[in-house]
C-alpha cells in the first residue's frame, strides 16, 4: 500500500490551505495580533486589556509592558478554572484536553489542550511530513511504507466533563481521517493503557507491517525495538522492517541513544528531530544537513526570548521580571535563551522551562539546550545543563563510554556539599576508572565554567561519581510510568528527590 504517498498527497491538499508568510517576523507579528484577537473576550484577555492593547501601534511592544512573564504556577490560577470546566477563561470556548506532565517532581500540571491546538498540531505534522521531500537520499520505496507512532496510550482518561491524558496520546487519538487508517500500531493496540501489554502487542503484530517511519521518546522507541527483536529471534528490527528508514525523536536528547540503535538497525537510519511539548509543536527539523530544528512561526504559537545570564532566573525558578524579553527580530546567533511562548491553547508569556539558541537565525533554526530547573546552583556553581551535555560529551569521547543517562544533586556528606553524579552506561565494565572518569568531569566543569570553578575552591567540597547500568533508570521511570507513557529522569534533582533515587538504586 503507497501509504506515505497517499498522506503526502493528503498534506499537500491540506498543506495548501495552511497559510504560511516568507518572513517569520511578519509572521509573528500576524500570529500575536490574532491571539490577542481572539482571545480579547476572555476572562484573561478581559483583565489585561487585551482590546485596549490591540488599539496600540505597537501592540507587541505594549503587550510585553502590560502582560508579565507566567510560568506554571501562575498559569495555574486560570487554567484550574478551565479544568472545572468553565468556559472563555484564557481561550475562548470550553477545553476538552487537558495533557497531564510527566515530572517527577512536584504535583502533576494540567496543561489545556484547546482544539485550536490540536489543528496545530495536526499543521505542525504536516509540514513535517511535507518536508520529507527535502531528505533527498531518501529512496523512492519509502514513500510506499507505513508510520509507527510510539506514545502514550490513546485510551484517555474521563473526568469531569473532559479529557486527560500524555499529549503524545492526546494528539494520536486526535489524527486526521486521511491519516488514522494509515498508520501504526493502529487504534485498538494504541488504546491499551499498559505499556508493557502495548509494545507486547506491537510485537506480535510487526511481521505484518511494513514500517518505514517510527516516530516517539528515544527510550521508548529502543524498548520497543529491543522487544520486537527478541519476540521474532532475528538479529536486528531491519529484518523484521527492511524498509525502515527514517526516526522522528522528540523530548529528550537523541544523541545518547544513536549508539545503542546503530545495534539494533542493520541499514542507516536518517534521524529527524522534533519538539513537540504539552504546551504545543513549536519546531521540527526540516533539512538534512544540520539537526538544528525550525520554529513554526506561524502556526498559532507567538514566542519571545529571555537571555539566560546569571541572573536572569530568581531562587523562586521564576524568570526575574528585570530581565527584558526580546522578538524574533532581535535574536541573536549562538546566544542561550529562556523560550516564552503565547499560544492557542491560552497560554500567555508562558514560561515553557527549555533554554533554547539560534544556530540559523535567518531559518529561525534553534537547539534546545537544557531546562531552566535542570540548573545547579546550591553552592553558586551557576552549572546548566548545557555545560553537564558538554561535560557527559567529552567523558564520551575520552574514555570510549556510551553515556545514555545521567542525574546530578548537590547533597551534604558531613555537613558539606558535594555533586554527586549517578552515570548511566550501556555497560558497566570492570576495567573502568571510576576515579580518572569523576577527575576528568570535574576538571571539564572547571575549566568550562568560571562560577563552577569558584564552587570548587570554597563551598563545592568535593565531586562523587557512581556508575550504574542505564536500565536503573529505565526501571525508575517504570516504578514512576503514567498512563501508558513512561516519565522522563530529571537531570538534576533536588537533595530528598535524589535520596530516594539513591535507595532505589542500591536496592
Amino acid at each position: 500500500m503507497e501509504i506515505i504517498s497517499n498522506i503526502i498527497k493528503a498534506a499537500i491538499e491540506v498543506g495548501s490551505r495552511i497559510k504560511t508568510h516568507d518572513s517569520p517576523i511578519e509572521a509573528q507579528q500576524e500570529t500575536l495580533k490574532e491571539l490577542l484577537n481572539k482571545a480579547e473576550d476572555t476572562a484573561f484577555g478581559k483583565y489585561y486589556g487585551f482590546e485596549l492593547l490591540l488599539k496600540e501601534k505597537d501592540f507587541a511592544k505594549k503587550f510585553t509592558e502590560e502582560v508579565p512573564y507566567h510560568d506554571y504556577d501562575d498559569m495555574e490560577f486560570w487554567w484550574k478554572k478551565s479544568l472545572e470546566g468553565k468556559e472563555d477563561i484564557c481561550w475562548p470556548g470550553k477545553v476538552r484536553h487537558f495533557a497531564v506532565s510527566s515530572g517527577t517532581t512536584g504535583h502533576s500540571k494540567h496543561i489545556p489542550v484547546t482544539d485550536d491546538m490540536l489543528e496545530s498540531i495536526r499543521n505542525a505534522g504536516i509540514r513535517q511530513v511535507l518536508s520529507l521531500s527535502n531528505f533527498k537520499d531518501l529512496p523512492e520505496s519509502f514513500f510506499k511504507k507505513q508510520i509507527l507512532m510510539l506514545g502514550s496510550s490513546t485510551n484517555l482518561d474521563k473526568i469531569d466533563g473532559h479529557l486527560e491524558g500524555e499529549i503524545s496520546g492526546i494528539s494520536a487519538s486526535n489524527i486526521p481521517n486521511w491519516f488514522r487508517n494509515f498508520y501504526k500500531p493502529g487504534e485498538e493496540i494504541s488504546s491499551i493503557d499498559d505499556w508493557d501489554d502495548r509494545v507486547e502487542a506491537i510485537a506480535k503484530e510487526a511481521k505484518n507491517w511494513d514500517i518505514g517511519t517510527i516516530s516517539g521518546i528515544p527510550s521508548w522507541i529502543e524498548l520497543m525495538l529491543q522487544r520486537v527483536i527478541e519476540y521474532h529471534n532475528v538479529d536486528s528490527i531491519h529484518d523484521i522492517w527492511p524498509n525502515l528508514t527514517v526516526y522522528t525523536s522528540g523530548g529528550v536528547a537523541l544523541d545518547p541513544y544513536k549508539k545503542s540503535f546503530e545495534k539494533l538497525f542493520s541499514k542507516p537510519v536518517q534521524y529527524i528531530d522534533t519538539y513537540l511539548a504539552s504546551e504545543g509543536y513549536l519546531a521540527t527539523q526540516t533539512r538534512p544537513d544540520t539537526d538544528a530544528m525550525q520554529l513554526l512561526c506561524d502556526n498559532g504559537v507567538y514566542f519571545e526570548f529571555v537571555p539566560f545570564e546569571e541572573d536572569s532566573v530568581l531562587e523562586s525558578g521564576k524568570i526575574n521580571p528585570e530581565k527584558k524579553a526580546v522578538g524574533i527580530s532581535k535574536v541573536e546567533e549562538g546566544k542561550e535563551y529562556i523560550l516564552l511562548i503565547s499560544t492557542v491553547s491560552g497560554a500567555w508569556r508562558y514560561m515553557i522551562g527549555d533554554t533554547i539558541k539560534f544556530t540559523d537565525v535567518s531559518k529561525t533554526e534553534i537547539k534546545i539546550t537544557g531546562r531552566t530547573k535542570f540548573f545547579l546552583n546550591v553552592v553558586g556553581s551557576q552549572l546548566s545543563v548545557n555545560k553537564m551535555d558538554d561535560a557527559i560529551e567529552s567523558l564520551n569521547e575520552n574514555f570510549s563510554l556510551n553515556i545514555k543517562e545521567f542525574t546530578v544533586a548537590a547533597v551534604k556528606e558531613n555537613e558539606e556539599y558535594i555533586h554527586h553524579w549517578y552515570l548511566g552506561l550501556d555497560e558497566v565494565k570492570d576495567s573502568l576508572d571510576e576515579e580518572a572518569i569523576r577527575e576528568h568531569l570535574d576538571e571539564h566543569l572547571k575549566n568550562s565554567n568560571k562560577n563552577y570553578k569558584v564552587a570548587r575552591d570554597k563551598a563545592l567540597k568535593d565531586v562523587k561519581v557512581s556508575l550504574i547500568s542505564a536500565d536503573k533508570f529505565l526501571e525508575w521511570n517504570d516504578t514512576n510510568k503514567h498512563k501508558g507513557g513512561q516519565v522522563k529522569m530529571a537531570k538534576v534533582m533536588k537533595e530528598d528527590a535524589f535520596r530516594e533515587w539513591q535507595e532505589f538504586v542500591e536496592e
